[in-house]
């Protein structure tokens, strides 16, 4: 319950109200506000009995009026349905005279062997007026996703100038930004194939951080991280006692882990008893540096800055502040 909470208070919800209103305004303007009508179809649209009722009235109608023109009209208005509809027409006259049909089917014949009227797939009007409305759609729904992206700038800009208050994930982030990072050449090690600084900070309480590791080819090797692993005491924010930081190598089936606990925790059986399952038990102090190997990979741990937290739980029970170096290098032999 407690996670939900804190994970409710973190979802930035004038983002979220304006995602939902650019979707119901989207809904609206494609189903009633601007909906897609078709003007002036063509019979090329309809079904293929419908189709061959179609032509059926046209061959009345040619049987009457005698007009070529408007016989090849009315053969083109079927688009590519039209032989398939003169065929069935063929096989099945009904009441109309075969040789009005067969007269009928000479005059297209006639027409389409000299090259003067191929059918095609649709009407012009009801492209036209279909492809306007998918312009009309599309603009509105562009329109609505750059209002609703300019509303999330705002937010993000006015809110954290506004407010004036530093979140303990920005807090975390300005900490892991300024602090060195270790000069591994400098000590006759190789540099490492990715370096990071990670910090956990009081207050939060969504803390897991991982990284990927790759080649300088692009080539996926495996990840790491650091989350949080036990807590103490009730109430918000969370106590954080004990952090865990894993290893995971594609080349290796299982993922290394360790788990960093506070003095308290380590010297507390039961809740050493919970955290061992999870991994090696590691004392974290100011300095301290804890090595993790898989098959292929080492990953260098340095406890870079340690503050335990002040209150009514027991002393150094759990951590106001930490910052973890996190290096990885390939494992040789």
């Amino acid at each position: 319950m407690d996670f939900i909470v804190a994970l409710l208070k973190k979802l930035p919800i004038i983002p979220i109200a304006l995602g939902i209103g650019g979707v119901i305004l989207g809904l609206l303007i494609g189903w009633v506000i601007a909906p897609v009508e078709f003007v002036d179809a063509t019979p090329s649209y309809l079904r293929a009995d419908l189709q061959e009722d179609y032509l059926r009235m046209a061959i009345d109608s040619y049987r009457l009026n005698q007009s070529q023109d408007l016989a090849v009209q009315r053969w083109q208005n079927l688009g590519l349905g039209a032989q398939a509809a003169f065929t069935a027409v063929q096989a099945n006259p009904g009441t109309q005279d075969p040789a009005v049909i067969k007269a009928y089917g000479d005059v297209i014949t006639g027409v389409l062997s000299a090259g003067g009227g191929q059918p095609t797939d649709a009407g012009g009007s009801a492209g036209s007026s279909t492809m306007r409305n998918a312009i009309i759609i599309f603009g509105s729904v562009l329109v609505v996703g750059v209002l609703g992206a300019a509303g999330f700038y705002l937010y993000r800009l006015l809110g954290n100038r506004g407010s004036g208050e530093v979140t303990p994930t920005m807090q975390a982030v300005e900490i892991s930004k300024n602090a060195e990072k270790t000069n591994f050449e400098s000590l006759g090690l190789a540099p490492p194939i990715t370096q990071t600084m990670t910090t956990y900070v009081l207050g939060d309480d969504l803390y897991d951080e991982s990284f990927s590791i790759d080649t300088q080819a692009g080539e996926f090797m495996g990840e790491y991280g650091v989350g949080v692993s036990e807590a103490i005491g009730v109430g918000e924010p969370k106590k954080v006692t004990a952090l865990e930081i894993w290893l995971f190598d594609k080349n290796d089936i299982k993922t290394a882990t360790k788990v960093l606990m506070s003095q308290h925790a380590y010297n507390d059986p039961g809740i050493r008893s919970r955290l061992e399952p999870k991994g090696e038990l590691v004392v974290v102090t100011p300095q301290a540096q804890i090595l993790l190997e898989t098959a292929t990979l080492q990953l260098l741990a340095t406890v870079v800055d340690l503050e335990y937290g002040r209150g009514p739980l027991p002393a150094d029970s759990y951590f106001e502040r930490i910052t973890l170096e996190l290096a990885i290098w390939p494992r040789q032999g």
